[in-house]
Order: structure tokens, then sequence, then C-alpha cells
């Protein structure tokens, strides 16, 4: 497969350490490392196979975490014995910290960014408690890149293994799935994540749905969200958003 999506809101490998963290519902402070490395790298094995364009602070994480991982693995140093050794996770837990509580803060500023929005408004305008349903105070939040990499690896994980095959001609396009997906969105207000494979023939069609998936993503034609975590992710156009 030759085409690639490169994603202007492409989570970085931090996201992506912090998105798994709080998946497996690990401790921060004590990361079971050959474990968040494994599954580091299966993230980076499906980017690879989607043909993503995987921006290079992500192989060096993976290196990092692949040098953190010798470190503990060997057995500590006799003449360190009296000198306490320093955790080899110690900078890596620094960095994650850090770049959560950036997050965090910018969330928060976008929060009082909107709640502003509702304060001195013109006679007749909208408020916030007064906006439609679905415009503010939804149920929904948006899903992440990660989400809908989990979501897709469940995917992939449920087709029959005789499905594995190597495909000799291109069925599909995902320009014609992109056309394909935004006139099923245009009649359908909402579609769920898993219905978007149920008619797929086989692996190469469903992973060229999904390149067309990220690809509308990308273009912010349509909106990606799901009312809590492992929850069903829907699809729907951009702007069309609805309780």
């Amino acid at each position: 497969m030759t085409y690639k999506v490169k994603l202007e809101v492409f989570e970085g490998p931090l996201d992506l350490l912090l998105y798994l963290i709080k998946e497996e519902e690990l401790d921060i402070y004590d990361i079971p490392i050959t474990r968040i490395t494994g599954q580091y790298l299966e993230y980076l094995n499906l980017m690879e196979l989607l043909d993503l364009d995987i921006a290079g602070e992500f192989l060096v994480m993976a290196a990092t975490l692949t040098e953190i991982k010798s470190r503990m693995l060997l057995p500590p140093d006799p003449e360190a014995a009296e000198a306490e050794e320093a955790d080899p996770r110690a900078e890596l837990v620094r960095r994650l910290l850090e770049y959560k509580a950036f997050k965090e803060a910018a969330s928060s500023l976008r929060g009082f960014e909107a709640g502003r929005a509702d304060l001195f408004t013109r006679p007749g305008v909208e408020t916030g408690q007064d906006l439609p349903s679905g415009r503010r105070d939804s149920p929904f939040c948006e899903a992440s890149l990660f989400d809908l990499l989990t979501a897709f690896s469940r995917v992939l994980g449920r087709l029959p293994k005789d499905s594995f095959h190597s495909i000799e001609k291109d069925e599909f396009t995902v320009a014609e799935k992109v056309h394909e997906l935004f006139h099923r969105l245009a009649k359908e207000p909402v579609v769920y994540f898993s219905a978007l494979f149920r008619s797929a023939k086989n692996k190469f069609e469903v992973i060229t749905t999904f390149l067309a998936l990220l690809e509308l993503v990308r273009m912010k034609e349509v909106t990606v969200r799901q009312s809590g975590h492992f929850d069903e992710i829907e699809i729907l156009r951009s702007g069309g958003a609805r309780a």
C-alpha cells in the first residue's frame, strides 16, 4: 500500500504513552517498562501497517523505551551498591508528568475560553444554557487518534484468519472510500465505527476504509466521538453533532 495519511492532529509519543498508562490503569510513578514497551511497539507496527506518516520522535521514543528496558534487565552494579542507583525510568516519568500538566492546563484554558464565549452576549444570542442539545454540555467527548487505532485493532482481530492474504491488485482506493463514506454520512446522521467494516470483503478493504476515515478527519469533514472510554465510537459530519 502506497497511500500515506499525515494528520495535523497526530498526537506525539508522550500522548501515546499517557494513553497506554490510562488504558491499562498503570501507576505513572512505577511504569512496568517491559509491558508498556511491548504495547508501544504494537501501536507503531499498526501505524506502519496503515502507512501512516510516523514522525521521527515516535521512533526516538521507541529507542528510549528499549534502552530503559535493557538497563532494567541488567543485574545491579556491585560497585554502585553503596550509592543507590537512579531509576532508569525517572527521566521518562518526569517528562510524562510535565507534559501531562501542560495538557491539563491547556484543557482548562480551553474550558475558560468556552465559558467566556457565553458572557456579554448580544440580545437574542443563545447562551450556553440555551444552546441546542449536543452543542455544549454534551455527554460525548472527542475520540482521539489512539482511540481510533485501538478500535481498529479490535476490528482486525475479529477478521477471519483466511482474510489475511496478499492482494495482488488493489480492488479499492482511499479516494473511492472517502467518497463513499462522505455520502453515507450525508444520508445517516451518525455511523458507528464498527458498522463501517461489516460488509468488508477482506483485510485490504478494512484498511482502506480506515484510511479514508482518517483522511476525512484530517480534512475536518467528520467528527469522531464516544461517550466514555472503550465505548462505541460514533462518526458524524462536522457541525452535525447531536446528543
